[in-house]
Parts: structure tokens; C-alpha cells; sequence
């Protein structure tokens, strides 16, 4: 096989991998990055020192 071949089975392993894995479902490696309930967002805001998710919330209310 030449390098090409090569280069060429290995792309369409990857992306039948990537198929597989997005047809399943969600990825466990993308749930990370969601941002999770209210509850555990005003947590990490206050414990990095930041307002409150209400109050962070309220701030951008058009209401005021």
C-alpha cells in the first residue's frame, strides 16, 4: 500500500469512528462542557468570587 492508501483508510477509520459515536447519543467527552444545573453555576460563580447566578441573571434584565 502506499502512503496515500494509507492516509486515506485511516481518515475514513476516524471518521466512521465519529459517526458511531455522535449517532449513540451524547459524547462523554462534550458533557463536560455543558454548564450543568442552576444549583452547581451559582456555586462555581461564588467560589470564584463572582455575584451570584440571580443577581447575575437580574443584571441583564431589560426590567430595570
Amino acid at each position: 500500500m502506499t502512503k496515500t492508501d494509507q492516509q486515506t483508510l485511516r481518515m475514513a477509520a476516524i471518521a466512521g469512528v465519529l459517526a458511531m459515536i455522535q449517532s449513540q447519543g451524547d459524547d462523554p467527552g462534550q458533557i463536560a462542557r455543558n454548564p450543568g444545573m442552576p444549583w452547581s453555576q451559582d456555586h462555581r460563580r461564588m467560589f470564584s468570587g463572582k455575584s451570584s447566578l440571580l443577581n447575575h441573571r437580574a443584571s441583564r434584565s431589560p426590567w430595570k
